[in-house]
């Protein structure tokens, strides 16, 4: 068992200050990727939007959030001992898991067999919508 990223957050009031913190990097990265594809200050104002940077925001909040990595046994183990609701996507018969608690206590987990790398960004992106969209925005989670 291991563990990858380095995010988490003990609140969702620590939880926003991160998101908040992840601004200024999305920022910074959506108008140099702007730059690179080529695109005149005209072009960058009528396409980077408040929309794109917010989800450059998201995705870089999310590939931050720390998840454990484990067999089924090591992740049953933890799931017996753990209070809080988890929502487990895949098949219960596979090997691996990989798993992530949010500040409530609530957590995602996703069964993989060898493609951790895509199992791991794919649960972050599971973890931030069902565990943090909602509150770091004020509504219940998508």
């Amino acid at each position: 068992m291991h563990t990858r990223g380095r995010l988490e957050p003990a609140s969702i009031e620590e939880a926003r200050e991160w998101h908040e913190a992840a601004g200024v990097a999305a920022q910074t990265t959506v108008r140099e990727v702007a730059r690179a594809m080529g695109f005149d200050g005209a072009e960058y104002d009528e396409r980077v939007t408040s929309a794109v940077v917010e989800t450059a925001r998201d995705a870089v909040f999310a590939s931050l959030l720390s998840v454990t990595v484990g067999d089924r046994a090591e992740y049953d183990r933890w799931r017996a001992s753990h209070d809080g609701e988890v929502v487990e996507a895949g098949h219960p018969n596979v090997d691996r898991v990989v798993w992530h608690v949010g500040p409530t206590g609530d957590a995602v987990a996703a069964t993989f067999q060898r493609e951790e790398d895509a199992a791991v960004a794919t649960l972050r992106r599971q973890a931030f919508g069902r565990l943090y969209r909602g509150p770091l925005r004020g509504t219940s989670a998508d």
